[in-house]
């Protein structure tokens, strides 16, 4: 029997083994350090016996899959706590979540924080015990039995009894639980954990199920790295955009409008900064404008395939008589710009770009301040073009990602989504644009990964997931191919024999949602926006009321160059109005006072830097204008 490794060497074994066992005969380190498996390319329990010629990969706490069955053991030790702790307590589900776990309980009353310090004590005898961790099969009878008072573990059994499968369980010392796996080999790898809160969640979801007391937490391999993310817990909740968008007056919610965003004026001002970059980005880059209705006739949404896809999440109305849906995105009306007037294969590639406003139902449970809403600006691109173009025109977008990532220091990684089950069009076409999207990142020196089955409907795609200051990634950008809608929509080119040809279409969203991407960055820059980002640029402040004057002149003189100004004129001491300036997160502070008006200078400030001294206007004047020109970041 031959096992292929991850490096491509080969070893031979002469009789079934575990992974366990091969991971163990690699090295001890691995044997300790493993989490699962992966075994002809699907994740595997480390118990899983290897009796045929197959691939193996040994996963650690550094794959996501192995990160998944070690926070997925550190909730059977949570649930195994609530047995010893609260033996009433009755079960739910406790999966792995990213950056931790979660268990949900039935019990008398909701968990307290005391609660939690208690169940984080319990659960490091457990760890200490290094309780070896089981893995069986029972028949549904017999799993029942075993479950017995156990009423949300007998509700899951019941699905699988019509199935004709065995029902696998784990069990650790004196607690067993209803369990797909993976899991670790025993409690003792899971040194460091964490209780982060508890709070209520329906069962399954549905508000019409009971509440149940939902547990969070998170788990480490070592002290060290638990110690490390809760500090970067804790910076992450000093930039929460929701608290420094209240702060900074960027944008509100309100119970009137659940999910749907007011910006306040500081937070236009961002906001149409932004666009303006975004424009100007567009039009070096060969894109025309086009902005499209956001309600459109039911009929539209059927022949674009939304309707069957995506009804679930869409607005509707009636209008005389008719049947309308508010646009959850803006695909189809693209369609219909590009269909109003005959095309040659001289007008391809065609590149139209398009800010529209659209509107999705989303769960009230699933609203998040700026980052999941109802109503956002998608900043979308439709670009037609034939065959032969399609590689160059993905190179062209890539390469406008590039830049405009770049600009705001973020770094990104590629996931190439492939055909999901429920797919319009031919496997034949599905594959020729997977391998076209592969072709052109990896021909530009791009690194990606496969994430199988999760393309969109109409076709494979590339998504961007971004990097920020704290090294959380965000999904934004996205490249979608599309042979399917251009077929819908019966889309025609003269192609250069003179025959009508369908062209080929790209999906194109750069920073997703606009209101999605303030928030990212909002939380990248802690609220400390880049000079040529900022709302308020600079604030003047008079150190007394004799310089309010020489004040007022100075934010008229950079007022008129194009700059964002404010002055404090108030009766307030300087340090105060300096350190208001600081939580306001201006970038430059021009204090004045009798000297400053005698010399014709200011005395700069810098939110990070602090005093920079005394300069003339003009030499102040030329270095905010290079930082805002060059975009830079400090």
């Amino acid at each position: 029997m031959k096992i292929t490794l991850k490096d491509g060497s080969v070893k031979e074994y002469q009789s079934p083994v575990t992974a366990a066992q091969a991971a163990k005969d690699l090295s001890m380190g691995l044997y300790r350090a493993a989490c699962a498996a992966r075994v002809d390319g699907q994740v595997a329990d480390l118990r899983t016996v290897l009796d045929r010629d197959c691939a193996l990969e040994i996963l650690t706490f550094q794959d996501k899959d192995g990160q998944r069955a070690f926070n997925h053991t550190a909730s059977h030790i949570l649930a195994q706590a609530v047995t010893h702790l609260f033996p009433g307590a009755k079960f739910a589900i406790g999966p792995a979540i990213e950056n931790g776990f979660y268990y949900d309980f039935d019990v008398e009353t909701p968990f307290t924080p005391e609660d939690l310090e208690k169940l984080e004590k319990e659960m490091a005898a457990i760890v200490k015990a290094d309780l070896p961790i089981e893995r069986f099969e029972l028949e549904v009878p017999e799993a029942l039995e075993l479950m017995k008072g156990q009423p949300y573990k007998a509700e899951l059994i019941q699905e699988h009894a019509g199935k004709g499968e065995k029902i696998s369980f784990y069990r650790q010392g004196d607690f067993t639980d209803l369990c797909a796996g993976p899991h670790l080999m025993s409690t003792g790898a899971v040194k460091a954990v964490k209780l982060t809160s508890s709070t209520g969640a329906y069962w399954r979801g549905d508000e019409k199920n009971k509440m149940l007391c939902r547990v969070y937490g998170t788990a480490f391999p070592k002290k060290s790295e638990l110690e490390a993310y809760l500090e970067r817990l804790e910076e992450a909740k000093r930039r929460d955009h929701r608290k420094l968008g209240k702060e900074l007056g960027l944008f509100m919610m309100a119970d009137e409008g659940p999910g749907f965003p007011f910006f306040l004026p500081k937070g236009m001002v961002l906001k149409n900064t932004l666009l303006e970059y975004w424009r100007e980005c567009h039009k070096r880059y060969g894109y025309v404008e086009i902005s499209t209705p956001i309600i459109l006739n039911q009929e539209l949404w059927h022949r674009s395939g939304h309707w069957d896809h995506y009804k679930n999440n869409m607005y509707t109305t009636v209008i005389d008589g008719e049947d309308y849906a508010v646009k959850p995105m803006n695909c189809p009306g693209g369609m219909l710009v590009y269909k109003n007037e005959p095309h040659s294969y001289r007008d391809l590639p065609l590149r139209m770009a398009e800010l529209g406003l659209v509107h999705r139902h989303e769960m009230s449970g699933a609203l998040h301040g700026l980052f999941r809403v109802r109503c956002f600006t998608q900043d979308d691109a439709h670009i037609f073009m034939t065959r032969e173009q399609m590689k160059d025109e993905i190179k062209n977008v890539v390469r406008l990602f590039d830049e405009m990532y770049s600009t705001f220091g973020l770094t990104y990684q590629i996931e190439l989504s492939t055909m999901p089950e429920d797919h319009m069009g031919e496997e034949e076409v599905w594959h020729f644009a997977e391998n076209t999207l592969q072709a052109a990142i990896t021909e530009m020196g791009k690194d990606f990964v496969i994430n199988a089955g999760d393309g969109a409907f109409y076709g494979p795609k590339l998504d961007f997931h971004l990097a920020d200051s704290l090294g959380r990634t965000w999904q934004c950008g996205t490249i979608q191919l599309d042979f399917q809608m251009p077929e819908r929509f019966e889309l025609e080119y003269v192609g250069e024999d003179g025959q009508k040809h369908r062209p080929v279409m790209i999906h194109r969203a750069l920073l997703g949602s606009i209101e999605r991407f303030i928030g990212v960055i909002t939380e990248h820059f802690a609220g400390a926006f880049p000079a040529w980002l900022s709302p308020v640029q600079v604030k003047v402040m008079p150190v007394t009321d004799r310089a309010d004057a020489y004040a007022q002149e100075l934010q008229q003189k950079l007022d008129s160059l194009g700059f964002r100004v404010e002055t404090d004129l108030r009766n307030e001491k300087i340090g105060k109005k300096i350190r208001e300036a600081q939580l306001e997160k201006v970038p430059y502070m021009l204090v004045v006072g009798d000297r400053d008006m005698e010399n014709q200078t200011v005395s700069v400030r810098h939110r990070a830097q602090g005093d920079l001294g005394a300069m003339s206007l003009a030499d102040f004047i030329s270095k905010l204008k290079e930082e805002v020109d060059t975009k830079a970041i400090q």
